[in-house]
C-alpha cells in the first residue's frame, strides 16, 4: 500500500503499471479491500488479464461497488474478458435490469454464451458451467491432440483434461493430460479410449455435483444433454465455491435463521430482521407451548415443589440432546454420508445412544440428588423417589432427544425440504415441551399416593 500511494503521488505510469503487474493478484485483491477508491485507478493500470483474475477473486459487493466506479469501456473489458461460469455467477446476484444493461455490453459470441448459462434453473449444474474447453476427435493422433492444445489450450478453462467427441459432439472418453505426454506421439487417441468415463447433466443440483466431485477426485467433470452432448465442463474452483456456499447457508439454518443473501456486515439491518424474525416467533409460540404444559401440570407442582427444580435440567438435557443427533445426521446427509433409505439403521443407533447418554445423565442426576440430601437434608424423606424420578426422566427425554433429532432431517428430506430447517433450536423446541410431558408421567407413576 505504502509503495502503490508513492507512484501514484509521483504519477509515474509506467512504473506504477509494472509495480501492479509484478504483484500476487491475493495482494492486489487486499488492496482493493483496504480502499476501496483506489479500485478505479487499479483496474485502470493492471493489465486486462490480471485485473479480470483480481475481479474473479472480490465478494459480490466489492465487485458490485467496483463497477460502479468503472467507465462503461473498461466494464466491457472485464465482462468480455470473464470465463463464462464466472461472469454468470456475477450477472445472477444483480437486478435483472442491471443484468440488462450489462449484457448489452457483452460482445456477439460471449452474449449467446451468457444467456444460453442464465437459462439454466437456479442452483444447477448448467449456471456454473463454462464452455471453455479442449476436445479432441478419436481418429486423431496423439501429436495432433497436443498440437490443438498449443493453438487452443490459452483460451480454455483447464488443459489438465483432454475430452473426445464425435462429429455431433456427443462425448466418448477423457484422458488427463499426462495419458498423452507418456505414449507415442503417433499413438492414435481411438486405440487409448475405453470410454469409461464419469459426467455430470447440465440440470443437476450443484450440491450433487460437490458429491461426484468428492468421490471421483476429478479437477473437472463433463456436462452433457439429455442426449449425451457436451455442453461445457465443471472445474474443482467452482464446486469449492459452491460448497463454501452451501456449508455457509447450513450453518445459518441450522443456527435458526434464513440463510443470508450477502456477507453479516454487507446485509441492511431492516433485511437482517426479517431473515431471522421469522424463525424467532415459530420458536417462541412453539414454546408457549411448555408453559401450557406446565399449567396442566399445576396440581402437581403445588404439591411437588421439589419438581420444578428440575425443570431447567429436563428441558435443557432434551434439547442438547437433539440438537447433537440432528446436526450430526445434517452434516452426514450433506457429506453423502447416509440418504433417506438408511433411516432404520440410523433410528437404531440413536435408540442405543439415547438409551446410554441418558442413562449416564440418569445416573449423575440420582447420584447428584442423593449427596446433596446427605450434606443438606434438601429433599426429606422421599429422596430416593425423586432421585428415580429424575434418573427415569432423564433416560426417556435424552432417548426422545437424540430419536427426534435424527428423524427430523430425514423426514423433511423426504418431504422434499432442506433438511437444515430442522435447525437445532427448532428442535429444542420440539423436544422442551415433550420433555416436560416424559418428565411429568414419570414423576406421576414414582410419586403417586405419595407426594402426588
Amino acid at each position: 500500500m505504502e509503495r502503490f500511494e508513492q507512484l501514484m503521488k509521483a504519477q509515474d505510469t509506467g512504473e506504477l503499471k509494472a509495480f501492479l503487474d509484478d504483484q500476487l493478484i491475493t495482494d492486489i485483491a487486499e488492496l482493493v479491500y483496504e480502499e476501496p477508491d483506489h479500485a478505479p485507478l487499479v483496474f485502470k493500470y493492471l493489465s486486462l488479464s490480471r485485473a479480470t483474475a483480481v475481479f474473479r477473486i472480490l465478494e459480490f459487493p466489492t465487485q458490485e461497488e467496483i463497477l460502479k466506479m468503472l467507465p462503461p469501456a473498461k466494464i466491457a473489458e472485464l465482462l468480455n474478458e470473464l470465463p463464462p461460469d464466472d461472469r454468470t455467477a456475477f450477472l445472477e446476484e444483480l437486478p435483472s435490469q442491471v443484468v440488462q444493461e450489462l449484457i448489452k455490453l457483452l460482445e456477439p459470441e460471449e452474449r449467446k454464451v451468457t444467456l444460453s448459462l442464465l437459462g439454466y434453473p437456479e442452483n444447477s449444474v448448467g449456471r456454473i458451467m463454462t464452455p471453455d474447453y479442449i476436445a479432441a476427435k478419436a481418429h486423431w493422433t496423439v501429436a495432433k491432440v497436443l498440437s490443438h492444445i498449443r493453438m487452443y489450450g490459452r483460451d480454455s478453462e483447464t488443459i489438465d483434461v483432454i475430452y473426445v467427441i464425435d462429429k455431433e459432439g456427443k462425448l466418448l472418453d477423457d484422458f488427463r493430460i499426462r495419458e498423452f505426454l507418456l505414449v507415442s506421439p503417433e499413438t492414435m487417441v481411438s486405440t487409448l479410449m475405453d470410454e469409461r468415463f464419469v459426467s455430470l447433466h447440465v440440470n443437476d443440483e450443484q450440491e450433487e455435483a460437490i458429491q461426484v466431485f468428492r468421490l471421483e477426485n476429478r479437477v473437472a467433470l463433463p456436462v452433457l444433454d439429455d442426449h449425451g452432448v457436451m455442453l461445457g465442463i465443471v472445474t474443482i474452483d467452482d464446486m469449492l465455491w459452491i460448497a463454501n456456499e452451501e456449508h455457509t447457508e447450513d450453518v445459518q439454518k441450522i443456527g435458526g435463521t434464513e440463510a443470508l443473501d450477502e456477507p453479516y456486515l454487507d446485509m441492511p439491518l431492516f433485511s437482517l430482521l426479517k431473515k431471522r424474525v421469522g424463525w424467532l416467533i415459530i420458536l417462541f409460540i412453539g414454546e408457549m407451548l411448555t408453559a401450557s404444559v406446565m399449567t396442566y401440570f399445576e396440581d402437581e407442582i403445588a404439591k411437588a415443589v421439589v419438581l420444578a427444580l428440575f425443570i431447567p435440567l429436563i428441558i435443557s438435557s432434551g434439547g442438547n440432546s437433539g440438537s447433537q443427533a440432528s446436526t450430526l445426521i445434517i452434516q452426514a446427509m450433506a457429506l453423502g454420508e447416509l440418504t433417506i433409505k438408511d433411516w432404520w439403521r440410523v433410528m437404531r443407533r440413536e435408540i442405543a445412544s439415547g438409551v446410554m447418554l441418558g442413562s449416564v445423565l440418569g445416573l449423575i442426576g440420582f447420584i447428584r440428588i442423593l449427596v446433596w440430601n446427605y450434606f443438606f437434608n434438601t429433599y426429606g424423606d422421599h429422596t430416593v423417589l425423586i432421585a428415580l424420578t429424575l434418573g427415569v426422566s432423564l433416560i426417556g427425554v435424552v432417548l426422545w432427544g437424540t430419536l427426534s433429532g435424527s428423524m427430523l432431517p430425514l423426514l423433511l428430506k423426504r418431504a422434499g425440504a432442506d433438511p437444515a430447517s430442522s435447525s437445532a433450536p427448532f428442535v429444542a423446541t420440539l423436544v422442551d415441551v415433550t420433555g416436560l410431558l416424559i418428565y411429568f408421567s414419570v414423576a406421576y407413576m414414582f410419586l403417586k399416593g405419595i407426594l402426588l
